[in-house]
């Protein structure tokens, strides 16, 4: 494939690109900072799945148009139905959009990438919370700031950040519903890197790339262990690793692996 290529599973508000094994979903409101719409959460679902179930696919981007990511949920928006006759139909066809597009269900099975730039706050930074790896330019504003409008966060962040970044760390962020820098948010573990203003995107595509020259099987396997076991006693959690690993270590990509180090080549993985 060469260069990008918009996918017919756009939507006028989430605009979702292919270049080779990565898949780009962007968030395409900037006029209103890329706040949540029905028309954008339908497309992100679409997206998931299609990341999930396609095999040349290896890693998605998320990202936001206009130098913003997301600021949230626009509540008139999600609640108004797309103007688009085709995400109407998508609407009605998947279940639960609304929780599949903010990764809240179906998590995708392959890994997800945060690119952020601007502001990522409420349902910006549930976003941010349900992906596996998150890039942020300098000057972000990322924030849960849901119980500051007497709101909660229903993207599943009252049980997702304080799994990854502790009790305390998150408790602060969610019961404060106050603003958290990128430099704070990676002090925490939060995110990944801190990159100058508006190279988030590029940040992201050299990390993506990085993941994509490795085993997709080998990748996949990694993910999938760590939800099925995250919660279980070790020994539990071991004979699940060993259900999933071994599979992977008998796989054509595993002997890929191998003759491409011998013979000091990239390997040629074909997800097999």
């Amino acid at each position: 494939m060469s260069g990008p290529e918009k996918l017919p599973i756009s939507t006028p508000h989430c605009t979702v690109e292919q270049d080779g094994h990565v898949v780009i979903v962007t968030l395409n409101r900037p006029e209103a900072k890329n706040a949540l719409s029905s028309d954008m959460l339908v497309g992100m679902a679409d997206a998931w799945a299609y990341i999930s179930e396609t095999t040349e696919v290896r890693v998605g981007i998320l990202t936001g148009a206009g130098g913003d990511f997301c600021a949230g949920a626009d509540l008139k928006a999600m609640g108004t139905p797309s103007a688009d006759p085709r995400v109407q139909q998508r609407a009605g066809e998947i279940p639960n959009f609304h929780w599949k597009g903010l990764l809240r269900e179906a998590v995708p099975t392959k890994p997800i990438i945060c690119a952020i730039e601007g502001y990522a706050v409420a349902g910006g930074t549930e976003l941010l919370i349900g992906t596996d790896l998150r890039i942020v330019a300098q000057s972000a504003t990322l924030g849960l700031f849901e119980a500051k409008r007497g709101l909660f966060p229903m993207g599943g962040s009252a049980i997702r950040l304080p799994r990854q970044i502790g009790y305390a760390a998150a408790m602060d962020i969610l019961l404060t519903a106050r603003s958290v820098s990128p430099d704070e948010a990676l002090a925490m573990g939060l995110i990944n890197k801190v990159v100058p203003d508006g190279e988030a995107l590029k940040a992201a595509r050299e990390l993506a790339d990085q993941i994509a020259e490795c085993g997709p099987l080998a990748v996949q396997a990694i993910l999938r262990t760590y939800r099925e076991t995250a919660h279980l006693p070790e020994k539990e959690a071991l004979e699940v690793s060993d259900g999933i690993g071994w599979p992977v270590i008998g796989s054509e990509d595993a002997k890929e692996g191998s003759r491409a180090f011998r013979e000091k080549r990239p390997a040629r993985y074909e997800g097999r």
